[in-house]
Parts: structure tokens; C-alpha cells; sequence
């Protein structure tokens, strides 16, 4: 029933944000075609404008008297041609109702309110205050500085404010300026390097060239054959008789063979003098390719490489004496309840006719491993359906059948311990295992069953699932894991997002909000309450998942472990938007609460986090009581592999 009530009251929501932005959106238009329409007849329809009663009045505005009434207001009487500012922002607004994202919103606004202010100045300024570009406001404020600090006077002031705005806007500095113009100047210097003619020696070096190019044409072609004359020519053909207009000619000179030079000859030829061409060889510029990393090393070897923890260099890390200590911790053996327990799993397997060939303990904090061997020709399932009966046999709450054990060919069966032992966070914390661990988010969740610390990378699985029955452990397991990272990272390398909807269970961290909590700039607690806040949240988490990743991309890096080793050896210019990036670990609690009352709205951004924020330093830890697919949906499952699951009352309640 109220799953229903609040579908009803989404629905109508949706209906509400639906008709509330398409009239904004409407209304934007209709600004815009009666300011349009206003400036290109205001004078005439000027007179008009105050007579809205009289029927009689005719007006030329598209929209009429309102438009005249409209155009009047915002454009005269107003901001002059900065009206149109306010119909786009009317657009901007019935857009976010839409929840279509196509303006940054508060970047939007900002932007247009300098310009509502600067726009009416600029062209009063420019006009004199003559005519209806510049509006009542415009006339009147620049009057009233030129008034008080003159013509040149109002100029700089309209100057220096578009200048801030361009300062601001684009992040302009002199050291980005200076390097912006040495960038110039050297393409001039390349562009005039291409196009200064060519000297003398550059001149006689391309004849050399062409010269060699034509020897290497004639080597080319091959001497045409020269045809012999036959014998019979000899015979037939005689010579002429002597006479004053013919010279005698000689038959066997004519006769004789033509001797082209051999093709060796002409190869010899040009070879000498290819020989005496000299061969200048260039050797590739490495300095221009890697000059951003000989600037990079120098600043390291004067400076050393970034320390992140500058920022916070008198922070200090928490000591683990400020954790409870509950003395002796060591594990109790009781002798007479392990042969009890022993005795009785090997007499009801016998009763069902299974024989136990070996069996052993491995005592735990709170669980006892009794692994036995089955003898042959014994199946694995024959033991494995015996769970309930061996629980009865052992007055226990409950066991837990491992069959096989992996990688040992034996069948485990675990059982609850009559007087567990407490694993302390100090206890787990303290060991060499977790403060000496180089992962990059290490998380401690308490010892396994040899009485060994069981330490986990969050920044691996790469987001954690968490499910289980009210009262079973939840947000002892997330307190757990919160206390874990605030013992080894620094505020600098971590942040955290925290969603409550129980308002009590993470309120404790309220006190490192300065340090480690992430939040919107305008809201007021860092530990977000109430779920209809949440949607922005989630929202903004997504703008910056997307931020970083056109980071990554501009420093040619694949996740956030390298381009913060970049940015440590100082290759990244925080003049270009780089910094160093902390890991941002976002923890909901009963997420299914949220589902409920914020709807669907939720599924989508939590979807994007999940699938995306993985390499760029983004994990999600979400709790809650029933996994099933009306609360968790399967896209959503399938990027949490990890789960740490908890006792529920029935096996159903696990399942999707």
C-alpha cells in the first residue's frame, strides 16, 4: 500500500515537472519573439504600450498589446537588449524541471547575471544613454558613474569587469599568458624560417643535385642497337663518278661500326662524381620531444617530487590507542566440547552409514572447522543433505557444510563456538598485516577462521555489496571498513560521501567533516539525511566521474594510480586544470529505503558510478536488507562482484 502511495506521488510529480517546464519553455519563446518584435517598431508601438484597456488601440507587436506591455517592461524600462538574457534563462530553468541537462545550471546563471549587469552598462556607454539598447538601468547607471568618475573612468570600469570575467572564466594567469605568447612567437619564427628564400650554398647544393638526378636519368637509358649494313649492299650499291657539284665519298668509312660508351663506363662516371657530393646527415631533435619532461625532472631534482600532504602538514594520522582495548584475546581451546562435537558428527554419519576414515579441528574466534576425510566409495552429497540432522545432533543455532573445501579433498563443516571469542577492531588494526599494507584502499574485516587478519582492497573489488536482516551486523561491517581507511590515508588521498537515511548510524563522522567529508556547496550537512537530497548528489558524482576522465585522457593515463604518479614527478601543469586526485568512497545505508521514496531517479546515476568510476577513483559501498531485483536491479548487480553477506531469516531473502 504504500509502495503504491508513493508511485501515485511520483506520477504526479512527473506530471507537475512536465507541465511546469514546457509553460517555461513556452514562455521563453514568446519573450523572444515580442522583445524581437518590440525593437523593430518600439517607437511607434511606444505610445501604445500603457493603453492594455482600450480595445480600440491597435498594436504591430506579434504578440500584440501584451508583447507591446512585455517588451515595454524588460527592454525600456529595464535592461534594454539584455532582456533577452531573461528569456533564455526562463528556457534555461523549464529545462532543469524537464530534468534535461543541457546547461550547467549554476554556471549558467552566474554567467548571465554579469552579463544582465554589464550588457545595459556597456551600451549606455556606447549610445550615450540615446535610444532603448541600453533600458532605464543602463542609462541611469552609467550616468551616475560618469557623473562621478568621468568618461574614462566609466570605460575602465567596463573594462576591467569584461576583463575579471575572461580571468575567471578561462583561467588566465601571466605564467599561462607568457607561455601562450613564446608559443606564438615560435610558429611565426617557423612560418618566416619556411618562407625566407634560399641562400647561395642552399642554391648550389640543389644544382649539385639536379645534376646527379640527370646522370642517374642517363644511366637509365639504355644506347639505341645500330644497324650494320649487309654484304649484298656492298655489291649492289656502287660509288658515284667524280664531278665538280658531288665530293667523292669513301664507302668504308661509311661503313665503319658507331662505339656508344658502355653502360659500366656510365656508372663509373657518375659514381665519382656522386663521390665528391658531400652527405650531410641530420640527426633528429630529441630536446623538442622531450622537453616537458627534462623541465619535469629538473623541477624534481631542485624540488623533490609533490607531496600531497602539504596541504594538511599538521594533520595527524589517528593512533590506535584511541581504539578499545579488551585485553587477552586469545582463543580459549576447550578440549571436552571439541571431542563432544567430534563424537557426535562421526556417530550420526555412521548412523546413516558413512564412514569417517579421518577428521580434525581448526579452531577460530568465533567458529570451529571440523574437516574429515570420508572414507571410499563414499559420495560428497550424501553427506552435504545431512545439514539440518547434524545442526539437531549439535544443538546449534546453525552450521555450515563446505563440500569439498577447495584445494584440500576434504569436506568442511564449521560450527559455532559456545563461548566465541570477541575480534576487536584494535586487535585487527594494530597487526603488521594492515599497517604495513601497501594497497590502495585497504580494508580490515577480521580474521578468518586459522586466526589470521583478513585484509581486503576496496580499490579491487572495485565496489562492495552489502545484505543482510536487520540487526545482523551491517553498519558494524561499514563502521568497519570507514575505520579502516581513516587509519591509513591521509585526508588528502581520501574523501568520503556519506548517505543516511537513518540519521544516526554515520552521524559520529560528522565531526571529520573538514578533512574527509565531500559535499555540495550549498547544502549544510555533509552527511546527507534526507533522500530527496540524495539525487544531486549522485548527480554531481557523475559530473565529476566524467571530469576526471577528461583528465586522464589529457595526460594519457588509464586510472587514477598512474596520473597521480604523474602528477607526483611534476608532469602535469596544475595551470591546466590537473591535481592531484583522492580516492572518493561513497557509503548508502539502506539503500532500499532510498529506492522507495526517491524513486528511480536514483537507479541511474548509481548505474553510471558503478560501470564508470572504477578507474578513476570512485568506489561505491551500498547496504541493505533484501537484494532482491525491485530494490537492486541487475545492471546494478553485476558491477558489485564483491558482496559481504550477512544473516538473513530465510534462504529466499538472499536471492534475486
Amino acid at each position: 500500500m504504500a509502495q503504491q502511495q508513493v508511485e501515485r506521488k511520483g506520477k504526479r510529480l512527473s506530471r507537475f515537472r512536465i507541465i511546469t517546464g514546457s509553460i517555461l519553455m513556452i514562455l521563453s519563446v514568446v519573450l523572444t519573439l515580442s522583445f524581437i518584435s518590440y525593437l523593430l517598431r518600439w517607437k511607434e508601438d511606444q505610445s501604445q504600450a500603457g493603453a492594455m484597456a482600450d480595445r480600440t488601440v491597435e498594436s504591430s507587436n506579434m504578440f500584440g498589446k501584451i508583447g507591446d506591455w512585455l517588451g515595454n517592461l524588460f527592454i525600456f524600462e529595464s535592461i534594454g537588449l539584455a532582456a533577452f538574457i531573461i528569456a533564455f534563462l526562463t528556457f534555461v530553468f523549464g529545462t532543469l524541471i524537464l530534468k534535461k541537462n543541457y546547461f550547467k545550471p549554476w554556471k549558467t546563471i552566474s554567467h548571465s547575471l554579469f552579463f544582465i549587469i554589464w550588457i545595459p552598462i556597456f551600451l549606455g556607454a556606447v549610445t550615450g544613454g540615446r535610444g532603448v539598447l541600453s533600458g532605464v538601468f543602463g542609462y541611469q547607471i552609467q550616468d551616475y558613474l560618469r557623473a562621478y568618475i568621468g568618461l574614462v573612468g566609466l570605460w575602465l570600469v567596463i573594462v576591467a569587469g569584461i576583463s575579471l570575467y575572461f580571468i575567471l572564466e578561462f583561467n588566465l594567469s601571466p605564467a599561462r599568458m607568457k607561455a601562450r605568447l613564446h608559443k606564438m612567437r615560435n610558429r611565426a619564427d617557423d612560418t618566416l624560417q619556411r618562407l625566407r628564400p634560399a641562400s647561395a650554398e642552399d642554391e648550389t647544393q640543389i644544382d649539385e643535385e639536379e645534376a646527379i638526378d640527370d646522370e642517374d636519368n642517363l644511366q637509365d637509358e639504355k644506347p639505341e642497337p645500330v644497324k650494320r649494313p649487309s654484304p649484298f649492299d656492298r655489291k649492289v650499291t656502287t660509288a658515284p663518278a667524280a664531278t665538280d657539284d658531288f665530293p667523292e665519298v669513301s664507302v668504308s668509312r661509311s661503313l665503319e661500326p658507331i662505339v656508344t660508351p658502355s653502360s659500366a663506363a656510365v656508372t663509373d662516371n657518375v659514381e665519382s662524381k656522386a663521390d665528391e657530393v658531400a652527405l650531410t646527415i641530420e640527426k633528429p631533435d630529441d630536446e623538442s620531444v622531450d622537453e616537458a619532461d627534462q623541465k619535469a625532472n629538473d623541477l624534481v631534482a631542485k624540488h623533490g617530487e609533490y607531496d600531497h600532504k602539504l596541504d594538511l602538514a599538521e594533520f595527524q594520522m589517528p593512533d590506535v590507542s584511541l581504539l578499545k582495548d579488551y585485553g587477552n584475546q586469545e582463543i580459549k581451546i576447550n578440549q571436552e566440547e571439541l571431542e563432544e562435537n567430534k563424537n557426535k558428527i562421526v556417530g550420526l554419519l555412521k548412523n546413516f552409514n558413512i564412514g569417517i576414515a579421518e577428521i580434525k579441528a581448526t579452531i577460530g574466534p568465533t567458529v570451529t572447522l571440523y574437516e574429515i576425510v570420508p572414507e571410499a566409495g563414499i559420495r560428497v552429497a550424501q553427506i552435504k543433505k545431512l545439514q539440518d540432522d547434524i545442526a539437531l545432533n549439535l544443538s546449534a543455532l546453525g552450521i555450515r557444510i563446505i563440500a569439498p573445501m577447495p584445494g584440500k579433498g576434504t569436506i568442511g563443516i564449521e560450527v559455532p563456538n559456545q563461548s566465541p571469542s570477541m575480534v576487536s577492531m584494535r586487535s585487527v588494526v594494530a597487526t603488521p598485516k594492515f599497517m604495513n599494507s601497501d594497497m590502495d584502499l585497504p580494508v580490515v574485516f577480521g580474521k578468518t577462521i586459522s586466526n589470521e587478519v583478513f585484509v581486503a582492497d576496496l580499490a579491487k573489488m572495485p565496489h562492495l555489496l552489502m545484505a543482510g536482516a536487520t540487526g545482523q551486523g551491517k553498519s558494524v561491517g561499514i563502521n568497519a571498513i570507514l575505520t579502516s581507511l581513516l587509519f591509513k590515508k591521509h585526508p588528502s588521498e581520501l574523501k568520503f560521501v556519506m548517505v543516511d537515511p537513518k540519521k544516526v548510524e554515520l552521524s559520529l563522522y560528522s565531526k571529520i567533516e573538514r578533512h574527509y567529508l565531500a559535499k555540495l556547496p550549498d547544502t549544510d550537512d555533509a552527511i546527507i539525511t534526507d533522500n530527496t537530497k540524495v539525487i544531486n548528489t549522485l548527480n554531481s558524482l557523475c559530473i565529476e566521474m566524467d571530469n576526471r576522465y577528461e583528465l586522464l585522457k589529457q595526460a594519457f593515463c588509464k586510472n587514477i594510480k598512474e596520473y597521480n604518479a604523474k602528477f607526483r614527478r611534476r608532469k602535469l601543469n596544475p595551470e591546466n586544470g590537473h591535481y592531484f586526485m583522492p580516492y572518493i568512497v561513497l557509503v548508502v545505508d539502506e539503500f532500499a529505503d532510498l529506492i522507495m521514496t526517491a524513486g528511480k531517479e536514483v537507479e541511474l546515476p548509481i548505474a553510471r558510478l558503478a560501470q564508470l568510476a572504477r578507474a578513476v577513483g570512485i568506489h561505491l559501498i551500498v547496504a541493505t536488507q533484501r537484494p532482491s531485483v525491485n530494490v537492486i536491479t541487475g545492471m546494478i548487480k553485476a558491477n558489485f562482484p564483491a558482496r559481504a553477506a550477512f544473516r538473513v531469516i530465510q534462504s529466499v531473502d538472499s536471492r534475486t
